[in-house]
């Protein structure tokens, strides 16, 4: 009969195995796996510490029942063996001790027994113990038998022992060969057989307790290699699950140190590393945001908003017309509001003039007077640049007086009605309708800048660079190089205006006045380098130098002309200097001159200046035994209050009241008010840049003491210093 065929529904894989199921076993490891490192890293030490302690209790067992084993053998097993032993040599024994026994005469007799008996109790404990060791094992039926063959053996030892006694010898050997040693045979039979089957079942547990052991050796060995492979599945699920996020976390903080703010870091199933993520996200947004901030604070000004001097300098976006035109800004009298009204008047008046002058620009730029996208920066403090494109300069100037309209209205601010006024320096590129290219803009700025100076020098509202501006500065630049090397070479000369009592007609003492005689250029003006070595500093070189030559003429004039003294004018750098007056001591000591004979003259401008560190400066200098003069009084804007506080002997009436004097009644009355307040702070008043004798007849009726001016003598040096000075009358020192 053949099989009935079974029929079978065709079944596709999808219904037999998934065809996604490593990820399906994947999703559901991950369902499984710990979110949290700590947790994954718990359970994989934690499965590794019971694998261990499986282990060790596995190996802790089997050396517990090897133990057991190896008591058991040595207090029992052994024991027995060597019982069932001595039991087998006892019986050998024994028979040879019989025979010595009847082959012994009566005499010997007594000892021959006492070996046989001893033998024989022997043999007995060693059958009791047997018994009772092995009783209820599958060696019981080998002891009563050889229990039987002890107790043939004791019937025959007892029989044959008679017969030797009866001195029977035949007998005794009879009964040896007949029934002792059949019995002890038989015993020796069935103890080498209980011997043996002892010796069988030593082995036996011996060789269950070498495969104990070796299970064991295998359990652990097993339990150890499952031990390593699961620490290494884990190590390496773990890793992949911690290095994997961790690398991204680092191309995502790589991409964040190259300026890519814009990717974001990935979510895993992590949870230490989503934080960490989730943070590099947040500092991202952060850092992006920071980063605007601080390129446009990098850019732009905090108070107005607008562009500042580093984004004027950036390159300009590609447009159709570039900027040929710059125009510089400068607000009047910023710094007097500041001290004046405060600086949120300031601030707001900076503001004010930012907004004005951007809306000017820019409704110039819709109207077409100017081309496009013009740009408005503030520089510093109240100084804004313009930047655009323009035809030629009328348009710039047409820019300018819309500009002005816008700043026509005053500014309400604290309480008071504040005009803005600008100072313009302009500067362009050249016509362009000739095909004049755009200058950089550092340089318009620059040129601009000199502009700006020249229209504040001429007191004037605007003015355009010009090469003629552009030349002078080269030149005064070139001046101020030259001018520490003139210091060195002794290209500078001093000379001395005398002074002259109105009262006596005498000389009372000369005004040094510096001059430089260029290798080059020859005669070289103070006009020309004075004012911008003050500017650069340089000026401090100047006047060290003119202390050291006073101190050298004085030293001179010592043994013939006591009387008389030099006044070196101080600038405004020197009283900011902490340690002028240490220097100016250092100098006067050095050069052996009384230093009452070394006269400082100030500007009163300059005390002004800085008043407090200025009359501090000025007393220290008192201290030394220098006398003080006031230079240019009235021109100055000092208040009573300060000059009465000052430590100084001379105040000189500047050259613009004496001017013309006899013939200014006003005049005559401001520097008569001028010589009678000197007098009254106990000051000498002298008069400056007299030239003609009605003045000096007019100086002389108002109260001066001394003059100074071409009348009397004009600056002098070398020879016609000399004659001068030869003609005065002796004066010896006392």
């Amino acid at each position: 009969m053949e099989p009935t065929p079974t029929h079978h529904t065709p079944v596709t894989p999808s219904t037999t195995m998934p065809a996604d199921l490593p990820g399906m076993a994947e999703q559901a490891w991950q369902r499984w796996w710990p979110q949290r490192i700590g947790w994954r890293l718990a359970l994989g030490f934690g499965v590794l510490v019971v694998l261990m302690l499986v282990a060790l209790a596995q190996a802790t067992y089997q050396i517990r029942n090897i133990t057991g084993v190896t008591q058991r053998f040595a207090t029992g097993d052994m024991q027995r063996l060597l019982r069932v032993q001595a039991l087998s040599m006892q019986t050998e024994g024994v028979g040879n001790a019989l025979i010595r026994l009847i082959n012994a005469p009566r005499d010997s007799r007594v000892a021959e027994y006492a070996d046989v008996d001893e033998r024989n109790r022997r043999i007995d404990g060693a059958i009791e113990s047997l018994v009772q060791d092995m009783r209820g094992s599958d060696q019981e039926e080998n002891l009563k038998r050889l229990v039987e063959c002890r107790a043939v053996y004791a019937a025959a030892f007892i029989a044959t022992a008679d017969e030797i006694e009866a001195d029977n010898s035949s007998q005794a050997w009879r009964l040896l060969n007949d029934r002792v040693n059949p019995a002890l045979k038989t015993m020796l039979v069935e103890s080498n057989a209980l011997l043996q089957s002892e010796r069988q079942r030593i082995e036996s547990q011996l060789d269950d307790a070498q495969r104990q052991f070796e299970r064991a050796a295998l359990w652990v060995a097993g339990l150890s290699l499952l031990a390593v492979v699961l620490a290494t599945w884990l190590g390496v699920r773990t890793t992949r699950s911690v290095v994997g996020p961790l690398a991204q976390l680092e191309v995502a903080a790589q991409r964040i140190a190259e300026g890519d703010y814009s990717s974001r870091v990935s979510t895993t199933r992590t949870q230490e590393v989503d934080r960490v993520g989730q943070a590099l996200n947040t500092m991202t947004d952060a850092v992006a945001q920071r980063e605007r901030d601080i390129e446009h604070l990098a850019f732009h000004d905090p108070l107005t908003g607008l562009p500042n001097r580093t984004a004027l300098f950036q390159p300009q976006q590609a447009s159709a017309t570039e900027p040929h035109c710059l125009a510089l800004m400068d607000l009047a009298r910023l710094k007097a509001i500041n001290e004046t009204l405060g600086y949120t008047t300031g601030d707001t008046l900076i503001q004010q003039t930012a907004q004005r002058a951007s809306l000017a620009l820019q409704q110039a730029a819709a109207d077409g007077l100017i081309g496009p996208d013009p740009i408005v920066a503030r520089l510093s403090g109240g100084t804004f640049a313009a930047i655009f494109s323009a035809p030629n300069r009328a348009t710039v100037e047409a820019l300018r007086e819309r500009i002005e309209q816008a700043m026509g209205a005053p500014v309400q601010c604290s309480g008071h009605s504040v005009d803005l006024s600008l100072t313009y320096g302009l500067a362009d590129s050249g016509d362009r309708a000739q095909g004049s290219k755009a200058l950089p803009v550092d340089t318009l700025l620059r040129n601009a800048e000199v502009a700006l100076h020249s229209a504040k020098r001429a007191a004037v509202g605007f003015a355009w660079h010009s090469e003629a501006q552009e030349a002078a500065r080269l030149s005064h630049l070139s001046l101020l190089s030259d001018l520490r090397q003139a210091v060195a070479t002794s290209q500078l000369q001093m000379w001395l205006q005398p002074k002259f009592s109105l009262a006596t007609g005498r000389a009372v003492g000369t005004e040094a006045l510096v001059r430089w005689q260029h290798p080059t250029r020859g005669f070289v003006s103070p006009a020309e380098f004075v004012p911008f070595a003050e500017q650069a500093g340089y000026i401090t070189l100047v006047t060290e130098w003119m202390l050291q030559q006073a101190l050298r003429t004085l030293a001179v004039w010592a043994p013939t002309h006591p009387e008389l003294s030099i006044a070196v004018n101080v600038s405004t750098r020197d009283l900011q200097h902490k340690g002028f007056a240490e220097r100016v001591a250092r100098m006067i000591e050095a050069s052996g001159v009384p230093a009452k004979r070394l006269r400082l003259e100030i500007t009163e401008s300059g005390l002004m200046d800085d008043p407090t560190h200025s009359v501090a400066l000025l007393y220290e200098l008192r201290e030394i035994g220098t006398p003080l003069s006031i230079d240019d009084f009235g021109t100055g804007y000092s208040s009573l209050a300060y000059l009465q506080k000052l430590p100084v002997s001379e105040l000189k009436i500047d050259r613009s009241f004496v001017d013309k004097l006899d013939q200014s009644p006003g005049t005559q009355k401001l520097v008569r008010a001028m010589t009678e307040m000197g007098h009254g702070l106990d000051l000498m008043v002298t008069a400056e840049g007299v030239e003609t004798e009605a003045e000096r007849e007019t100086i002389t009726r108002l109260g001066c003491d001394v003059m100074q001016g071409y009348l009397a003598s004009k600056p002098l040096h070398g020879d016609k210093l000399q004659a001068w000075f030869d003609a005065l009358p002796v004066h010896a020192a006392s």
